[in-house]
């Protein structure tokens, strides 16, 4: 019989904790070392902690779980896993372009390996790197991983680990990076034990899911040392390149280091070690310049984040929608997808009347890769009422323009799976909680939301119902047909044009100039020798070129050279060059 060994942070036992192992208990004792500390020898094979007595919990390090997050604990040889011999040694960010998917709806079977069936389709599309949203462990089969636990393990439901290291395996050899979206401002309502354990977490700040992650009360150490392993795990035992950092915004953190800037700092050293481009990229509600900038310079060290200001002026001028966040970018979306290009930040210590105050301040000069563009996101589509993506609402032609702007933009483009072909499936949000409580509480919290904005309720879906999760796979016939495989070629030739065209990826915000008339609903970005001339209006329309075009090197609809100008029809596109 073999022998492991374990051990576990457990401040909160007072007589004793035993580990469980196939029935059997063993008992552990203090570490002299280190405060807090249990650790002792068994054999090996499936696991789970008992403090003083009480019922048997599942590992918080815990590396895999393999009978859902409240089952027992399974050790995972990570030496043992035959990676191929890829040559692959990373690749940086910026430059790139970066496609986000969720395992569970970018194929019917909803697994690692039938993602990894459809990657020669991102290779073809030219896109860079793919964003994994969240895979740990969640009760039942389906969800979008935001409630998750066991933050070291990996949801058995799309493969577990094996399942997870032969994607990362298949997108290297394919050469395309991967990039895991990962939680640490919370953890989900059911199956989190961390509690039982020790201070996880502090009532000293709040979140919008209550109790803060504590990473500045006492015992805040071992909780930073917690998440910064977990994320230092990802990035080593499964070859990941990168890491999403899901709201950072809600990691509140009065110590002198920030986490964000301690766990850049290690990831920078882990990169050293293993040789290979790591970077971390935040989400972040608080436009400021301070979560990209150096550490050096008081800044929090991250490689990018996420570009709010950027997609809601793109998706106001797109679709007109003024609800909500998108009220301060609907009076003037030209101006302010402008404003975006040049700045970076919208909100730039500028007034946000749905904030009801000044908000942000200006973004780093010249840095527009550290910014990612997108016109849509999980976020972006799942948290509509409905779910429904822009295709639904938008012609081709119109959804050509974004697509357009993003893509050519100073940011580092991102793409929402479905996107590049404008799918006309939902992308709802949807749950598979097995606490009937709890379901029945989403459930209507979901109904009392959307309430407020004069939807019926019987018109929100039922996030427990299955047809809601089987409305969001994506239909993989769609791209065979018109008009989608139009929109997709598009997207193809858009990639392709950034690629071989510095001017069209060049991040300086500082170079770029944007000529619009609100009005009439035509904007032209100049990139260098190049104009990105776009025609939102309802008819035909010259745009000025403030000089004469050469070529049209691209263009969806119809467009024509007229000197000095380029003429567009409505709802059309064109990348001339001068």
């Amino acid at each position: 019989m073999r022998v492991a060994r374990y051990e576990v942070w457990a401040p909160n036992a007072s007589t004793g904790v035993q580990v469980e192992v196939d029935g059997a208990a063993h008992a552990l004792a203090r570490r002299p070392d280190r405060e807090g500390w249990w650790s002792g020898q068994a054999p090996d094979g499936d696991y789970a902690f008992r403090l003083d007595g009480g019922p048997p919990l599942p590992d918080p390090r815990s590396p895999r779980q393999p009978h859902g997050p409240d089952g027992p604990s399974r050790a995972v040889d990570h030496t043992a896993f035959r990676w191929s011999r890829t040559g692959w040694r990373g690749r940086a960010l910026p430059g790139a372009v970066l496609y986000e998917l969720h395992v569970g709806t970018f194929t019917a079977r909803g697994t690692f390996d039938a993602a990894a069936d459809q990657l020669d389709h991102l290779v073809e599309l030219g896109v860079d790197f793919v964003e994994l949203m969240p895979v740990c462990p969640f009760p039942g089969k389906h969800g979008w991983g935001y409630d998750g636990v066991s933050l070291w393990a990996v949801h058995e439901p799309y493969g577990g680990p094996e399942g997870l290291k032969r994607f990362v395996d298949t997108a290297h050899r394919k050469g395309l990076g991967v990039i895991l979206d990962v939680v640490h401002n919370h953890l989900g309502p059911s199956g989190n034990h961390l509690p039982a354990y020790g201070p996880y977490f502090t009532d000293r700040h709040h979140t919008p899911w209550g109790s803060a992650v504590n990473l500045d009360a006492p015992g805040s150490d071992e909780v930073r040392d917690y998440l910064i392993g977990s994320a230092l795990a990802w990035l080593r035992d499964y070859r990941i390149d990168g890491l999403r950092l899901d709201a950072v915004h809600a990691l509140v953190d009065d110590r002198a280091v920030h986490f964000l800037e301690e766990l850049s700092c290690a990831v920078e050293r882990l990169a050293t070690t293993e040789n290979r481009p790591l970077f971390l990229v935040a989400e972040s509600d608080l436009n400021t310049p301070r979560t990209t900038a150096a550490r050096e310079a008081g800044g929090q060290g991250l490689t990018a984040q996420w570009s709010d200001d950027f997609h809601h002026a793109l998706h106001c001028a797109l679709t007109g929608e003024s609800q909500g966040y998108y009220g301060d970018f609907a009076r003037a979306p030209l101006a302010a997808l402008a404003k975006a290009l040049r700045h970076g930040f919208f909100h730039d210590d500028s007034w946000s009347t749905f904030r009801g105050r000044r908000h942000g301040r200006p973004f780093t000069p010249g840095a527009g890769h550290r910014l990612l563009g997108y016109l849509q996101t999980h976020d972006q589509v799942g948290n509509r009422a409905l779910g429904d993506r822009i295709s639904t609402s938008l012609t081709p032609g119109r959804l050509a323009c974004g697509a357009a702007l993003v893509l050519t933009s100073p940011f580092t483009p991102m793409l929402f799976m479905g996107e590049e072909w404008g799918a006309a499936t939902p992308w709802q949000y949807f749950t598979d909680h097995t606490d009937p409580a709890l379901a029945e509480a989403v459930r209507q919290g979901r109904r009392r939301e959307f309430a407020e904005h004069g939807w019926a309720a019987e018109a929100v879906p039922d996030p427990q119902e299955p047809a809601t999760v089987l409305r969001s796979v994506l239909d993989w016939t769609e791209p065979r047909r018109a008009p989608h495989s139009e929109l997709l070629d598009w997207y193809r030739t858009l990639i392709r044009l950034r690629r071989t065209r510095p001017e069209l990826a060049d991040p300086d915000l500082g170079a770029v100039r944007v000529a619009y008339d609100e009005a009439a609903g035509w904007l032209v970005v100049h990139r260098g020798p190049y104009r990105v001339a776009v025609n939102l209006g309802p008819g035909e329309a010259a745009l000025p070129l403030a000089g004469t075009g050469r070529e049209v090197v691209a263009a969806f609809g119809t467009a024509a050279l007229e000197g000095a100008a380029v003429r567009l029809a409505g709802d059309a596109v064109a990348v001339v060059r001068l």
